[in-house]
């Protein structure tokens, strides 16, 4: 049984990876906790996590984030708040726990399992209204690999799952946005993915990836980006 922490655990993907992994000692984070797009709520969500985990925390599962659009022609201030808000949301609040994390390991001379929750987008990136969600996750993606190149040898692991469109509000509320048929023609699978899907890969790497798939970025989005 591992100590895991989980953030974004609410609804959706999150929700289904905490059900997936009940078997494990589960601190699960969302944001009724507190607004990871302050500068202060990361560092207070690691100090609480790890203290509900009796100091241990084995596995950090990063899966907080927003998806809000954020048309170019909007005003100057808006259009700046809303990337300021969703690269520190999703970004540099994921940035600040996987610090503490790796921290946490090396005080401990123990390893550890990262795995962050990004995107297709960080691939192939997004709409128009949506530039700063793609740029967030594809700075995610880059980050996970720094971490893995880094901290390999240390035993401490880290892996990106990249999702397409996953039956969650949120993504239902972007497909009906902009014309759901249209979307789902482009999904050679036909369908969007489920969360149990997504949870599945996460129980995976939390528990039996081999050390040797450290770095891992791992698509799951029905064929509709295959790199």
């Amino acid at each position: 049984m591992a100590n895991i922490l989980l953030t974004g655990a609410s609804r959706g993907i999150g929700a289904a990876i905490a059900d997936a992994l009940t078997h494990h000692k589960l601190v699960t984070l969302s944001s009724k906790d507190g607004d990871l797009g302050d500068p202060l709520v990361p560092a207070q969500t690691w100090t609480r996590a790890r203290d509900a985990l009796d100091g241990h925390v084995d596995v950090l599962i990063n899966n907080a984030g927003i998806f809000e659009a954020n048309p170019i022609d909007g005003s100057d201030d808006d259009w700046l708040a809303s990337w300021q808000r969703t690269m520190a949301i999703n970004l540099t609040a994921s940035a600040d726990l996987c610090r503490r994390f790796v921290l946490h390991c090396q005080a401990g001379g123990h390893g550890g399992r990262i795995i962050n929750i990004a995107s297709r987008a960080a691939h192939r990136g997004d709409s128009p209204a949506h530039w700063h969600y793609a740029a967030s996750k594809g700075g995610m993606v880059a980050m996970t690999k720094s971490i893995a190149r880094a901290y390999a040898a240390a035993d401490i692991l880290a892996f990106a799952v990249c999702p397409g469109f996953t039956m969650t509000g949120m993504a239902e509320d972007y497909l009906a946005s902009r014309g759901g048929d249209k979307l789902l023609a482009d999904i050679p699978l036909g369908r969007v993915a489920e969360p149990a899907e997504v949870a599945r890969l996460v129980r995976f790497l939390a528990e039996d990836a081999p050390p040797s798939m450290t770095g891992g970025v791992i698509d799951i989005n029905g064929a509709s980006y295959v790199r």
